[in-house]
């Protein structure tokens, strides 16, 4: 015996997941179109962890590779890595964190706020408008 998993199309359109019909479909599109957006800060966010990390991780690693190049007979160039590479600020007067901070503190909480404002106004806050519909389109 199999048993079909998709709701029935007509149920749908009344349950609570049903994409609202008092949105038309230009305005549903728009918001997808800033939803994706958001969406693509949300990555662009991550990605800056990962090079929060990465760039700290490779900072400790110089502490063992001065280590090797004293126990190597390099002296010089092990003073050099710890002179020039260990806590260096990545970009002038600032370090990593720093950077992430101020991306949240500025660019994404400012983004985040006009696209939730954008919502509100023209969908009562309801998100992913544009993604129900085509949903329901794909599985009917």
């Amino acid at each position: 015996m199999t048993h079909d998993v998709r709701p029935d199309p007509a149920s749908s359109r009344t349950s609570p997941d049903a994409p609202p019909r008092d949105v038309d479909d230009a305005t549903a599109e728009a918001l997808g179109k800033l939803s994706e957006a958001l969406e693509t800060t949300e990555r662009a966010r991550g990605h800056l962890y990962s090079f929060h990390q990465l760039t700290g991780h490779a900072d400790l690693q110089l502490d063992e590779a001065v280590e090797l190049l004293r126990a190597a007979g390099h002296p010089e160039m092990a003073d050099l890595v710890t002179r020039e590479l260990i806590g260096l600020d990545v970009i002038p007067g600032h370090w990593t964190f720093q950077i992430v901070e101020e991306y949240e503190d500025g660019y994404h909480d400012v983004f985040t706020g006009v696209e939730r404002r954008v919502r509100e106004r023209l969908a009562g806050g309801r998100r992913h408008i544009h993604e129900a519909r085509m949903k329901e389109r794909r599985q009917n």
